[in-house]
């Protein structure tokens, strides 16, 4: 049988745990050039909270009714005359929430777990790992010397980008909640200073520890402290817009940046950026920052929590912040 987490209803502000429910299914046999694959772990990421939204976005809303989108890593336990994959196969893919996936293997690609823990393709080796690389270096177009400024500094996709700036020999400065947290970019990660947003004035500590001002500004979080980031911008400064996860649940209007004429002032930009414009250049991007993982320079941190049946608490520690790292959970 297959135990899945299905969407009942569009949430309002923050999700209920009524929004979704687990029903459970039997597993569906693959036809002739399917694969069955057995999912290990599911990705937590931000990015669904909009998923669940029907409006326009860069990919589909998830539909009422359907499994929750979610990427997902696991092996293949059956494969009816597959051209491309076999039994045994440690699989990528976009599985869901879900146990059990029975697919013709679209949008999947094979790893090799025997290199790499599972965990780590879905993390630093996944779609955060890709978002940070391509986001700073093609977007930020970071340069030597640049002062970085990242917002959610200390989640799965900050702690990337901000260890990439240090191996490019950039200054680098976190934003995250809490003392654990800052703790963690400036001992284990490399940072140059980090700002506790819950426990500092944020515009102070920015005049504070970026008195020259920023050269680029990954930000994960929109709201406040965009707008604070965009009083800080030097001459050419770049604003990389990944994500807003501040505003995510805001039932009311979103909250958007005052300061934004610093923009003109500076010459400077702001751009939005998707993962998926990059995909033909993962392998790329897969193998540079695997040799920096091998080498020492790019550490991640996965943080774990086991069962379908406790989604909907693990999923709210994306937004509550107790989290650190990559946000998984284990479904085998």
């Amino acid at each position: 049988m297959n135990k899945q987490l299905i969407l009942v209803k569009r949430p309002e502000g923050i999700p209920e745990k009524d929004t979704w429910k687990i029903e459970t299914k039997p597993i569906i046999e693959p036809k002739e050039g399917e694969i069955l694959i057995q999912h290990h772990y599911i990705s937590l990421d931000p990015a669904m909270r909009g998923w669940m939204m029907n409006r326009k976005s860069y990919v589909p809303p998830v539909e009422i009714g359907d499994v929750m989108r979610a990427g997902s890593i696991g092996k293949v336990i059956k494969a009816n005359n597959h051209p491309d994959f076999k039994e045994g196969d440690c699989i990528v893919n976009w599985g869901g929430v879900q146990q059990y996936l029975t697919t013709d293997a679209e949008n999947c690609y094979k790893v090799d777990d025997s290199l790499v823990p599972m965990p780590k393709y879905l993390g630093a080796l996944g779609m955060p790992g890709m978002t940070a690389y391509f986001g700073i270096l093609q977007v930020g177009k970071i340069k030597e010397g640049d002062i970085v400024l990242i917002s959610g500094a200390a989640g799965a996709v900050g702690s990337i980008v901000g260890q990439i700036a240090k191996i490019k020999s950039c200054t680098v400065i976190g934003i995250a909640g809490g003392k654990k947290k800052c703790d963690y970019m400036i001992n284990e990660l490399g940072f140059d200073a980090a700002i506790d947003y819950k426990s500092e004035d944020v515009m102070e500590a920015l005049n504070e520890k970026c008195p020259k001002g920023i050269d680029v500004y990954f930000d994960n979080v929109g709201g406040e402290i965009l707008d604070a980031a965009l009083t800080k911008l030097r001459l050419n400064a770049r604003v990389v817009i990944c994500g807003a996860i501040s505003q995510y649940n805001n039932a009311n209007d979103i909250v958007g940046p005052k300061n934004y004429l610093s923009l003109l002032v500076n010459r400077a930009t702001m751009q939005g950026m998707v993962v998926l414009d990059y995909a033909k250049d993962y392998s790329t991007a897969t193998q540079e920052m695997g040799m920096w993982m091998m080498q020492g320079k790019l550490k991640s941190k996965e943080d774990i929590y086991e069962g379908i049946e406790n989604f909907y608490e693990t999923f709210m520690r994306l937004f509550n912040g107790e989290k650190l790292g990559k946000l998984l959970l284990k479904v085998i």
